[in-house]
């Protein structure tokens, strides 16, 4: 017969309780109260009750209000660059690919469900950037990679013909950066998603020649 153990015992809770949150999905919920309300707009009381997690436990997930902000923003550009890349590589012309990469663009500005948040970066980063040595670098960081992906896919369009051979694939995909960041500002502002369809289309026409 095999004899008891401690852990046999009844009533006795094994140590170590596991985790009573996701991490990923307390992450999202704390960028959403970012989101709404900006980073100095945010208090850890805010976080706490997005997330539903007390301070102690926030603290013990992710650290102070700065690193929760850190990791969102972190989060927010991976999410973003992985919907890009998606639609980048599904083929297409190239103005069919431009506004399918503007379509799941509006989708995460409008995600909100009262209200239109627009961009993560552009409503909440560029204003704590200045003052902020980290977060402007994951910016910076951000909107490098965002035109690198764009004028490679427009050397690819120049290479096929899609472009003149004139055409300068850096301009290019700096305007296509900027249209993007014109949309999250129009989204937070007021403008409807079908108004901001409508001027990426415009957009992409000019763009593509």
């Amino acid at each position: 017969m095999r004899s008891s153990t401690k852990k046999d015992e009844p009533g006795k809770k094994p140590r170590g309780r596991p985790r009573a949150y996701d991490p990923e999905t307390a992450l999202r919920q704390a960028a959403e109260a970012f989101w709404k309300t900006g980073y100095s707009g945010t208090s850890l009381d805010d976080i706490s009750a997005a997330t539903g997690m007390n301070r102690p436990s926030l603290s013990a997930a992710f650290g102070d209000k700065h690193e929760i902000y850190v990791k969102a923003l972190s989060a927010y550009w991976d999410f973003k660059f992985a919907a890009m890349r998606e639609a980048l590589e599904r083929g297409g012309t190239l103005a069919e690919t431009l506004m399918r990469i503007y379509d799941a663009t509006l989708s995460i500005y409008f995600a909100g469900n009262d209200q239109a948040l627009g961009c993560f970066v552009v409503g909440t980063a560029i204003t704590e950037a200045p003052g902020d040595p980290e977060i402007k670098r994951i910016v910076a960081e951000g909107f490098q990679r965002l035109d690198a992906d764009f004028e490679a896919r427009f050397k690819r369009a120049r290479a096929a013909g899609e472009l003149k051979q004139d055409a300068d694939p850096k301009a290019l995909a700096l305007l296509t950066t900027a249209t993007m960041h014109t949309l999250a500002v129009r989204a937070r502002s007021g403008s409807s998603q079908n108004e901001l369809r409508k001027l990426a289309q415009k957009a992409v026409t000019v763009i593509c020649g």
